[in-house]
């Protein structure tokens, strides 16, 4: 299993040692592979290795943590703060940030919320590991179950929305272990790959032929933030969002 990559940010130099030394990284299945002390350097490092978390403090010279969280596409994010600013949480809630932890940061809380995030990951990929044909997505008069046609309508009419496999099975009366069987037979696929698969495509239309941006086609097509987005469109698609307008024709547009 290979190890999950983090970038620290921190302009705190005791504190940015303290987290390089004293968090059991190796234990955790984790690396940090590059550290910085302001917002900007922070947001090209990012941009430059691709890590899988991002755990930063908010109050950093020349642009703040959630500032840099957004810049950055950053899908997974641990806040840490001194400030118990309500603004700030509710952004960071807005950012899709997994856990904001107040300073001084105690090492088991942050190794435990770690540890939750890196399962999270892990098992994410796992998901999606198995997607080998782009965006195809199974149409309902394709399949023969009734319950799996009424599952292929609900996603269809509520993908936009946060849902997930427990709606389908109330709207249903199935089990969700029955109807999640049910569904790998009858598609081919789990039911969040065929989710994603669905709102890939959807977003794919509006890249196309809208002129919103990255963020409001996350928005619209059900993605928690723009960076969950970006790496799921990414996974699909072989580029991001933006490089993907950027090829069609009369769409050189930077988002």
């Amino acid at each position: 299993m290979r190890k999950l990559k983090v970038v620290l940010v921190e302009d705190e130099e005791i504190v940015l040692r303290e987290l390089e030394e004293t968090i059991d990284w190796e234990g955790l299945g984790l690396e940090v592979v590059g550290t910085a002390k302001d917002g900007i350097e922070g947001e090209n490092m990012i941009k430059a290795l691709s890590p899988d978390i991002v755990v930063t403090d908010i109050k950093l010279p020349g642009k703040n943590g959630l500032q840099m969280i957004e810049d950055a596409a950053v899908t997974n994010g641990i806040i840490l703060s001194g400030y118990t600013d309500f603004e700030f949480t509710k952004r960071a809630i807005r950012l899709g940030v997994f856990d904001y932890l107040e300073k001084p940061v105690d090492d088991d809380e942050l190794e435990a919320s770690l540890k939750t995030l890196a399962i999270r990951i892990i098992e994410d990929e796992k998901d999606m590991d198995s997607i080998s044909d782009g965006c195809r997505i199974v149409l309902k008069e394709d399949v023969q179950s009734h319950w799996i046609k009424v599952a292929i309508e609900y996603i269809g009419k509520n993908y936009m929305n946060q849902i997930a496999l427990s709606d389908i099975a109330r709207e249903t009366r199935l089990s969700e272990s029955h109807l999640s069987s049910l569904f790998k037979a009858e598609t081919g696929i789990n039911f969040l790959q065929y989710l994603n698969a669905v709102r890939i495509n959807a977003a794919i239309r509006l890249l196309s032929s809208s002129s919103m941006n990255v963020s409001e086609i996350a928005r619209s097509t059900g993605f928690p933030n723009p960076g969950y987005f970006t790496k799921i469109f990414r996974r699909f698609m072989g580029k991001t969002p933006t490089e993907y307008r950027n090829e069609l024709p009369g769409k050189e547009v930077v988002d």
